[in-house]
């Protein structure tokens, strides 16, 4: 079991050096300002879905803290309380073992407007941003959504595979 668990933390590492090294290459120059993209977080997703919201809400804290240190160092804890919090409240609703692919690329894009509007609010909290809403959810958000909804559909079969063992696993030891 402890096997599997390091295999997940060490993908959401490896999604994490991805996302800051290489997608930005990949990602023509038009569109780098406009799509954010969090492999982690979709990852993440897929655990509050197949695995347990709490593992999930550890996982968003813990990376999204990451993600403040490394990427976003104006506010410390905004990426980490709104990765927490939007996997803890997906997870709150969406909590199906084998949940199918149309289910799951939905929590995907839900997540990712619900962690992108969790943001939006923080900044505006602290007057980071001078753009209304409408104007950061068509030019940010849904762009990003959709991005993150192309990758979940790359990651849905072997991240999928992946918590099912964790779990199966989780349930032998449980009945042991």
């Amino acid at each position: 079991m402890r096997m599997r668990r390091s295999v997940l933390i060490l993908l959401l590492f490896l999604l994490f050096i991805i996302q800051g090294t290489i997608l930005p290459w990949l990602l023509p120059d038009a569109w780098e300002m406009r799509i954010i993209p969090n492999l982690v977080f979709i990852v993440i997703l897929f655990v509050t879905v197949y695995h347990h919201r709490h593992t999930a809400l550890i996982l968003g804290l813990a990376f999204g803290m990451l993600h403040d240190v490394v990427f976003y160092g104006r506010i410390l804890g905004a990426h980490s309380f709104a990765m927490g919090l939007s996997a803890y409240l997906i997870g709150l609703v969406f909590q199906l073992p084998r949940a199918p692919l149309p289910l799951m690329m939905t929590v995907v894009l839900l997540g990712s407007l619900l962690e992108d509007s969790i943001l939006f609010g923080i900044y505006s909290v602290f007057n980071l941003n001078r753009e209304p809403y409408n104007w950061a959810l068509l030019n940010h958000m849904l762009p990003t959504m959709l991005f993150h909804f192309a990758i979940g559909l790359l990651l849905y079969i072997p991240v999928r595979r992946q918590l099912e063992l964790i779990q199966k696993e989780t349930s032998k030891k449980e009945t042991a």
